[in-house]
């Protein structure tokens, strides 16, 4: 859930959660109080009249004894002088939590509870000064609060007379001070109850997430790139977790990329030091040979110079080639790709190869499976360094008397590749181990790690050779079984159009 939606989900919730909750425990409290109510003063009435104008409820209880008595003081006054008439309208008004008070002049007749009524007979009204209502009466506050009607008439001889009735609220006023208190209390339960959930729902949603994030980033600064952790997208959180989690993934195939070439800089100067300490060897001895007067004839020193001038030409070769990889990794690689005939490139390519292996005694066949005058545009001699590359390789590797490696160029379309032809440099030598194979094209890779100095190299063959293949928006690729020999694979685009002049690139 995105935090926009959370925030407002925690809106619904704070304003409508306690507001249902409120209602509820108001229509629970205000229910048992009503309930309580009709049970101790014997009147049916509506909850919230009950509760919120008790004055009205108890004016109902006393309402019919004090319309008699209304009737009674305008028709016969003196009625209240009358102990049984006075006992009836008492009786009328057990149960009703009230009593009846007769006053004449400043002397209280009679009094229904004697022991209530002096606590409060100070408060009672003068004649005439009487202020309640029919409906109402007289609500008088104190320490012994109580609703009071007052019927002030004239007896028959002429003196002042009141007839009072008396209700008491020392039940009722507890009863909503208890209501009020229980309404407080739900109030405070249902802010804490809510406020908890919020709390709890904010922590998991927002507080664990950040809290786990701080906790990668600590690891991190430590230098802990293993530490993973995982985000949902569809939040602005989450997708900050992910986004860390892809950053710390990144930074860790960076992090790895720079050791492994900070590994291979190591490998590739002690491969250097390996493979220059072999000629420079051979140099000083041979030079120290004619020094020191070994060669003593003609024909020795001929062979010393020979041998000093052709391994001049290994340090030669490996200065070159290492330059060139350095050009070839930064990428500032001129190429000057022209469209040739293909089959009368490579035809020029397998006498120089024959020539070369000749020697050697080793066989070299070619096949030419595509049309004659099929063209490619490429660079004539950065693809030729590429076969020299992948031919010298198996040279290095050729454990065989009788060598033999075949060079065939095939219509790409038997690999899924119609647009391509296909060149495949083959060999009878050693192999390359299962385990291997997938690396053979990494730089400074090398299967024979005891580096002899029959084989020795740099490793960087195959992998200029890669390189120089991918600019010419090729794929090459290798398959081998071990004591059979091993095939490196190739392809190239062919002509769409032959350009009538050379196109030069820099792959700056």
């Amino acid at each position: 859930m995105k935090l926009k939606s959370r925030l407002f989900t925690a809106f619904l919730i704070i304003t409508t959660i306690p507001l249902l909750l409120v209602c509820l425990s108001i229509s629970i409290i205000i229910g048992y109080q009503n309930n309580e109510i009709k049970q101790v003063y014997d009147v049916k009435t509506d909850s919230i009249t009950a509760i919120s104008n008790p004055v009205q409820l108890l004016s109902r209880l006393t309402k019919g004894v004090y319309n008699e008595i209304v009737l009674m003081a305008a028709k016969n006054p003196d009625k209240f002088e009358d102990n049984e008439y006075v006992n009836y309208l008492e009786k009328e008004l057990t149960g009703k939590y009230s009593y009846l008070v007769i006053r004449k002049e400043d002397t209280f007749l009679y009094s229904g509870n004697t022991t209530k009524f002096e606590k409060i007979q100070n408060s009672i009204p003068k004649f005439g000064k009487y202020t309640g209502t029919v409906e109402g009466g007289l609500y008088v506050d104190g320490q012994y609060p109580f609703l009071l009607k007052q019927q002030d008439f004239h007896f028959s001889d002429g003196t002042e007379g009141s007839v009072i009735i008396i209700t008491e609220l020392d039940t009722l006023i507890p009863q909503i001070k208890a209501s009020a208190i229980q309404l407080l209390l739900s109030l405070i339960s249902i802010i804490i109850l809510t406020a908890s959930v919020l709390i709890i729902w904010i922590y998991r949603s927002v507080i664990i997430p950040i809290n786990t994030l701080h906790a990668a980033t600590n690891a991190m600064k430590e230098g802990n790139l293993d530490y993973s952790i995982e985000g949902d997208p569809e939040d602005e959180i989450g997708r900050l977790c992910v986004d860390f989690e892809e950053m710390r993934i990144r930074l860790k195939e960076l992090i790895d990329v720079r050791l492994r070439y900070e590994q291979e800089m190591k490998e590739l100067i002690s491969n250097i030091s390996h493979d220059l300490r072999t000629p420079i060897t051979a140099i000083k001895g041979y030079a120290e040979g004619i020094m020191d007067g070994v060669a003593d004839t003609k024909e020795k020193q001929e062979k010393y110079l020979k041998t000093i001038y052709t391994k001049a030409n290994d340090l030669s070769a490996l200065v070159d080639e290492l330059s060139f990889y350095s050009k070839i990794d930064c990428n500032t690689m001129p190429y000057t790709f022209s469209c040739l005939n293909l089959g009368d490139y490579f035809e020029d390519c397998f006498g120089e190869i024959n020539l070369d292996l000749e020697v050697k005694n080793i066989e070299v066949e070619y096949h030419n499976d595509t049309d004659k005058d099929t063209k490619v545009n490429v660079d004539a001699e950065q693809l030729k360094r590429v076969v020299n590359n992948i031919v010298g390789n198996s040279v290095k590797y050729m454990n065989r008397k009788n060598g033999r490696i075949m060079i065939r160029i095939m219509e790409g379309g038997s690999f899924n590749r119609p647009e391509d032809v296909v060149i495949c440099i083959e060999d009878n030598g050693v192999g390359i181990p299962k385990k291997d194979l997938p690396y053979v094209f990494e730089r400074f890779y090398r299967a024979d790690a005891s580096r002899n100095s029959t084989k020795g190299g740099t490793g960087l063959g195959l992998a200029i050779a890669k390189k120089i293949i991918e600019d010419h928006m090729g794929t090459i690729w290798a398959e081998s079984d071990e004591e059979k020999g091993t095939a490196i694979f190739f392809s190239l685009k062919k002509c769409k159009e032959c350009p009538e002049q050379e196109q030069s690139i820099n792959e700056g």
